[in-house]
């Protein structure tokens, strides 16, 4: 019973996964085609654990199909839902820009978009001089975490000889 258990789970390891393609290409990242949909969506940087399924469901596509299995028009499907969730029915609270503090529009950003963003509200930070900005112009932690003994930067000193 025990040796049949065993020689079923091993046949399971073995067999392979077909996919088209190795690698795809969605919204500037480059994600394994052996991965399912959900986990692959989520090696997206800007989209979340929440977002993925919400993605999914709004491209009404099967969540346990691989990456590598997809077609040109469900990968353009994909991008266009992620770019625009808003017109496929995901809810704003699932977007990572709402109401954005210059032009107070909700969007979702992904990939380098959102790098870029995040650099910029930096910089406007340090450029109005606020306590965050200082903060981040300083190297120093920035959301209330205490600094006598951690986030030490700069110069070490070593242990020096006594002098005879």
């Amino acid at each position: 019973m025990l040796e049949e258990l065993r020689k079923q789970a091993s046949e399971r390891k073995k067999k392979e996964i077909k996919v088209e393609r190795g690698v795809v290409r969605i919204c500037e990242t480059t994600i394994d085609g052996k991965l399912k949909l959900r986990h692959g969506l989520l090696k997206i940087k800007g989209i979340s654990h929440s977002l993925a399924p919400a993605i999914i469901a709004a491209a009404n596509l099967d969540p346990n199909m691989r990456i590598g299995n997809l077609t040109d028009e469900q990968i353009e499907l994909i991008e266009n839902v992620v770019k625009n969730p808003l017109e496929y029915g995901i809810p704003e609270f699932l977007l990572n820009r709402r109401r954005d503090p210059f032009d107070g529009k909700s969007k979702h950003l992904v990939a380098s978009e959102l790098e870029i963003q995040v650099r910029q509200d930096i910089e406007f930070l340090k450029k109005i001089r606020c306590y965050r900005g200082i903060r981040h112009e300083l190297g120093l932690p920035v959301r209330g975490q205490r600094t006598r003994s951690t986030f030490r930067k700069g110069k070490t000193v070593g242990v020096q000889r006594k002098k005879k």
